[in-house]
């Protein structure tokens, strides 16, 4: 059978999270990112590319059935760790990304149309490098730039013998305006269009698991709308065009006591192969 992927999201009440967090233990483990962190979670970091005219935020708020949105998601501000260019593509209904980890200071190059030197590229098996051409060629076809940056704490579960299907719980999606290539997570203004809302996240590969079922059955869970980026710059700029709207707050970011993540299995280790980084597309 052709491997497809879904992710189905749901918008929680913290109080629902937690209870249901007690369900999800009965069914997975945690992902080895999330062990030992404050509140079982570990910061992601994503910069949105898109065009002048904002190509792919109009093709959401358009409901197009095919399209993509451009990122480099990141794990911290250090100029030591990579960054991982990704392609996430929506086909009606399915899932696909892509996606290939660079150094961080090859990442210019990429903005301006240019496949980065091998020596900066950690994702070096023939299906990444064509991850890492297909997001070259997009960016240099929308002419695409930084948008705005997305970060939250994220708590996730796994299957260990089963990479199919995964469970993550969002916290904290903050979404600021970035427009230029900058890791440094030093911004000081966003919006929090969830509030203090949970985004659950459902993923798994051809079939919904029975105890998917039961979870949404027995917690009341509703699908809902909750695209971070498009959610964001609709709150930041277009508010007709949101389904869930915050108001701009002009403060840091980032709490001071927030730490960076681990390099471990999570989203960053997800890509991790006896100490290789490669780069995972179903996650």
């Amino acid at each position: 059978m052709q491997r497809q992927r879904f992710e189905l999201k749901y918008l929680l009440e913290e109080s629902t999270a937690l209870n249901l967090r007690d369900f999800v233990q009965t069914h997975l483990e945690f992902d080895e990112a999330s062990v030992g962190k404050p509140n079982f979670s570990y910061r992601v970091n994503s910069l949105y590319l898109d065009s002048d005219k904002l190509y792919t935020f109009w093709d959401w708020v358009n409901s197009n059935r095919n399209r993509f949105k451009l990122r480099m998601r990141f794990y911290d501000a250090r100029p030591d760790t990579p960054v991982f260019l990704e392609i996430k593509r929506r086909v009606h209904g399915c899932i696909l990304k892509q996606r290939c980890a660079i150094r961080k200071q090859a990442a210019h190059l990429v903005l301006e149309g240019q496949m980065p030197p091998l020596e900066d590229v950690f994702s070096r098996e023939p299906k990444y490098l064509v991850a890492l051409e297909g997001f070259t060629t997009l960016v240099a076809r929308l002419h695409a730039e930084p948008k705005a940056l997305v970060t939250y704490l994220r708590e996730a579960y796994v299957a260990l013998d089963n990479e199919d299907v995964r469970v993550t719980l969002d916290r904290e999606v903050r979404i600021a305006p970035c427009p230029k290539l900058d890791f440094s997570l030093n911004l000081n203004e966003y919006v929090q269009p969830f509030g203090d809302r949970v985004i659950l996240e459902l993923k798994f590969n051809n079939r919904f698991p029975n105890w998917f079922n039961e979870m949404v059955h027995r917690f009341g869970l509703t699908r809902g709308a909750a695209a971070k980026y498009c959610e964001g710059m609709a709150s930041l700029s277009y508010p007709q065009q949101g389904n869930w709207l915050g108001h701009l707050v002009h403060a840091p970011i980032l709490e001071t006591r927030v730490s960076g993540p681990p390099v471990a299995r999570g989203e960053m280790g997800e890509g991790m192969k006896e100490g290789v980084l490669t780069g995972a597309e179903g996650r």
